[in-house]
């Protein structure tokens, strides 16, 4: 189902329970539900408090739950209407093969034609082992065909075990994955996709996944007297292809990248067997860091991948600026260049021009750069998670004007030659920082994002 059938299908069960349709806040918390947005976004649009729109949220998981007989939140709400709407063509698909059963035969014993009726098979029959119902359902995909035909290289042809794909904030990597995954997934017993936001603790992850793969084993046993295997295990016996989106929720911000929260420190053993171990199923992780034993890996003879994505390509910026009348700019190549090729940057500075009305040379002449306030939060949340060490190596080079050298940064009197060179690693492997040969610097947008933040903190200091 697309989100506007799974609206109207929930529209439908709260009028059965409530007798009254969706309001314009619940619809809001299941379309944020549904594009994995957050209920702080919801509130903003509605210019209210956090904490009501949690309430209303609360209240529709609870109609929600009662009349589908099951526990219903924002993590399993788009998997338990699938599982609804496919239980509804069950039932319907049986009452009619009843039908035809009985009809067929008339009071006589003569036996009479059945109607024509659809295929009474299940649907999605053939894809029975494929749980997708987390993975976003993404708009246009920009042309990524040298990093697609890496990844597909690395997994149906090098058998890759585990595989990293890595980026900044809103450069495409979810959509690069998606993409993927509707290419190759048919290649694979089994294909799952799991945003780790849901699933923070391992036990949660690996219950549902052993659930799943269990009961394609097994369809007609009892899940209580089901004796489930470790997962390892039934990774050795499948070929599975397994999608963890968001993988930087299990590590801890205010440290340095990819250190485990204390209570995600068992996926490190998870993530060690599918290297070590010998298996024909393939992890893919996606997220702004990645492990650091995922991330010290370099030799290619090592059943371990890892792909940092980088900017879009002129042609793909204009595609995307195109749809905001900015295509034919002069400078629109600067505009593509400057913001990265980054398409969430491009089209949060797109919009901004297009809602002011101006041109990308009226607005952005010589090295001007526009920082609209939801691509400010974006930047916040990834300058957040940062150890106060590389705050202090990602303001230093904010102050730069110029690439610095990194025998001239180990110089400085602030930070120990240690500390630095922990930090600058750190920092790289957040792809927060540009490297050139021995010299360090950030992106535009980054180091704006920097100066601004500093001189707002400078000038509450001197109120």
């Amino acid at each position: 189902m697309n989100l506007k059938e799974m609206l109207n299908l929930a529209d439908k069960i709260v009028f059965e329970k409530t007798g009254q349709h969706l309001d314009d806040l619940q619809e809001a918390v299941l379309k944020a539900t549904l594009q994995h947005d957050t209920y702080k976004h919801v509130a903003k649009h509605f210019d209210c408090s956090e904490s009501r729109v949690r309430n209303a949220a609360s209240e529709l998981w609870r109609i929600l739950s009662e009349e589908l007989g099951e526990n219903i939140s924002k993590t399993n709400f788009r998997s338990a209407m699938q599982r609804f709407q496919i239980s509804k063509v069950s039932n319907f698909v049986q009452d009619v093969q009843d039908f035809v059963a009985i009809s067929s035969f008339n009071t006589c014993g003569e036996a009479r034609q059945p109607p024509n009726i659809p295929n009474s098979h299940p649907p999605n029959q053939e894809t029975s082992h494929q749980d997708l119902s987390e993975m976003p359902e993404l708009g246009d995909f920009f042309d990524r065909t040298h990093e697609l035909h890496t990844l597909t290289t690395w997994i149906l042809q090098q058998h890759s075990r585990l595989i990293t794909l890595t980026g900044i904030s809103g450069i495409g990597k979810t959509s690069l994955a998606v993409q993927l995954v509707k290419q190759i997934k048919d290649e694979f017993e089994y294909a799952v996709w799991y945003t780790l936001d849901e699933f923070p603790t391992i036990d949660k992850f690996q219950s549902n996944l052993i659930q799943l793969l269990s009961n394609s084993e097994n369809p007609d046993s009892s899940p209580t007297n089901q004796k489930h295997l470790p997962l390892i295990k039934y990774l050795q016996n499948h070929r599975c292809l397994i999608v963890l989106d968001d993988v930087h929720h299990l590590f801890c911000s205010g440290e340095s990248a990819g250190k485990y929260k204390p209570e995600c420190e068992e996926y490190r053993s998870l993530f060690k067997q599918i290297e070590k171990l010998s298996h024909q199923s393939c992890l893919l992780l996606i997220g702004w860091e990645q492990p650091r034993e995922v991330t010290q890996v370099k030799n290619q003879n090592t059943p371990i991948r890892s792909l940092q994505l980088k900017g879009l390509d002129i042609a793909a910026g204009r595609e995307i600026l195109r749809d905001y009348g900015l295509a034919e700019s002069d400078n629109s190549e600067t505009l593509i260049h400057r913001y990265q090729g980054n398409p969430l940057w491009l089209k949060s500075v797109a919009t901004l021009m297009q809602e002011l009305g101006g041109c990308v040379t009226e607005l952005l002449p010589d090295d001007t750069i526009l920082l609209p306030e939801d691509l400010k939060d974006v930047l916040q949340q990834q300058f957040d998670r940062l150890s106060e060490l590389e705050k202090q190596v990602i303001s230093l080079l904010a102050r730069e004007s110029q690439p610095v050298d990194r025998a001239k940064l180990l110089e400085n009197d602030i930070i120990p030659v240690s500390d630095l060179a922990n930090a600058l690693q750190s920092l790289s492997r957040r792809c927060l920082l540009e490297k050139l040969e021995n010299f360090y610097t950030l992106s535009p947008i980054m180091k704006q994002y920097i100066k601004t933040r500093l001189s707002h903190l400078t000038n509450i200091d001197n109120e």
